[in-house]
């Protein structure tokens, strides 16, 4: 009994450890981006400790990183236009994440690895095989990202929460 007690204390302290350097650590890192273009085929995108609110304009969109840490927000792609051969983007949450807004014809594959992940909240319409396809990959820890769509009839979707 007494070494079940000893190994739960020590995993909880490497817990505390680890989360208590990813924070550090977090709140170093990604400082000093520059505003992301909202007309931009690729993109760079952080929330360390604070908010993200993006919106692209893309013309021919391929993708890029978002990386949430202890932060969140919004990545708005509802005026973005996909290259034709797809995009990908590289997220990462740790006690982050957010919404992604993508149009509702796209077809979107998602393979976020860990202790969270991503969760499509968009109707299960039929999209065509040939329609542009947006790849979500990367690392969810304690986090994630819902994806939406919709429509308001105002030339922007409404938000169709999971």
């Amino acid at each position: 009994m007494k070494l079940l007690f000893r190994a739960i204390s020590v995993l909880l302290l490497g817990w505390f450890a680890f989360v208590l350097g990813a924070a550090i650590f977090a709140g170093t890192r990604r400082r000093d981006l520059p505003a992301p273009d909202p007309k931009a085929d690729e993109v760079e995108l952080a929330a360390t400790f604070g908010p993200l609110e993006f919106h692209s304009e893309a013309e021919a969109f391929r993708g890029g990183n978002v990386t949430t840490w202890f932060g969140g927000g919004e990545v708005d792609l509802r005026d973005a236009t996909l290259s034709p051969e797809g995009a990908t983007l590289h997220m990462n949450a740790l006690f982050g994440g957010g919404n992604l807004i993508v149009p509702e014809g796209w077809n979107v594959e998602t393979n976020l690895v860990g202790i969270g992940g991503a969760g499509d909240g968009r109707s299960k319409a039929e999209r065509s095989d040939d329609a542009p396809t947006l790849r979500i990959e990367g690392t969810a820890i304690f986090g994630g990202w819902g994806i939406t769509s919709g429509d308001s009839g105002d030339g922007h979707e409404e938000l169709v929460t999971a």
